[in-house]
C-alpha cells in the first residue's frame, strides 16, 4: 500500500510539471492584438473620401436650412412691421400662414437629422464590414488568433493598455487602402 502511495506521489510529480507546460506552450503559439476602426476610417484613403462625402452632403443640407431659416426670419420682421396696417382678421391669416411655414421649416430640419443619421449609419456599417475584411486578412498573414476593437477617444474605449506592437492600426490601414481603392 505504501509502495502505491509512493508510486502515485512519483506519477504526480512528473504529471503536474508537464501539465504546466502544455497550456504555456499553446498559450505562446496564441497572439492577440488590437486595431482602432475610427483611426482606419478617418485615415484610409477610400474612408476620407467617404467622410469627405458625407461632410459635403451636411455642408448643402445646412446651408439651405440656413437660407430658409433667414428666409423665416425676413418674414417674421415683415410681419411685425405691417402687423399695424392689417385688419384683425388679415393678421390672423398671415400669423397662420406664417406658422405653418415654420412648422415646415422644422419638420425639413427634422428629416434632415434623420437622413443624416441614417447616411451615417449606412456608412459606418458598410465600412465595418470593409474595414473587418482588412483587418482579417492582416491577423492571418501575421498569425494572429484574436483582433480586438481598441476603441478610441470618440468610440467607446475597450482596451485600457496594449503594446504598441500588438496595434494593427496602420497595417490595417494600409491593406484598407491596397483593397479600397
Amino acid at each position: 500500500m505504501r509502495n502505491l502511495a509512493l508510486r502515485m506521489r512519483f506519477f504526480l510529480v512528473l504529471l503536474i510539471p508537464i501539465g504546466l507546460l502544455i497550456p504555456h506552450a499553446q498559450a505562446a503559439d496564441f497572439k492577440m492584438a488590437v486595431v482602432d476602426p475610427q483611426s482606419v476610417l478617418e485615415n484610409s484613403k477610400a474612408g476620407k473620401r467617404a467622410l469627405d462625402g458625407l461632410k459635403e452632403y451636411v455642408s448643402i443640407r445646412q446651408k439651405l436650412l440656413a437660407k430658409d431659416e433667414e428666409d423665416l426670419r425676413n418674414q417674421e420682421k415683415q410681419l411685425k412691421e405691417q402687423a399695424s396696417k392689417w385688419s384683425d382678421a388679415e393678421k390672423k391669416e398671415k400669423e397662420t400662414q406664417f406658422r405653418t411655414k415654420v412648422q415646415d421649416f422644422q419638420k425639413r430640419a427634422q428629416d434632415f437629422n434623420q437622413e443624416l443619421q441614417k447616411k451615417q449609419k449606412e456608412l459606418v456599417d458598410e465600412y465595418m464590414k470593409k474595414i473587418s475584411v482588412a483587418t482579417q486578412a492582416v491577423a492571418e498573414k501575421g498569425n494572429v488568433a484574436l483582433v480586438v476593437d481598441k476603441g478610441s477617444e470618440q468610440t467607446v474605449k475597450i482596451v485600457i493598455y496594449n503594446k504598441d506592437t500588438i496595434d494593427l492600426t496602420n497595417q490595417v490601414i494600409k491593406e484598407f487602402d491596397r483593397t479600397n481603392k
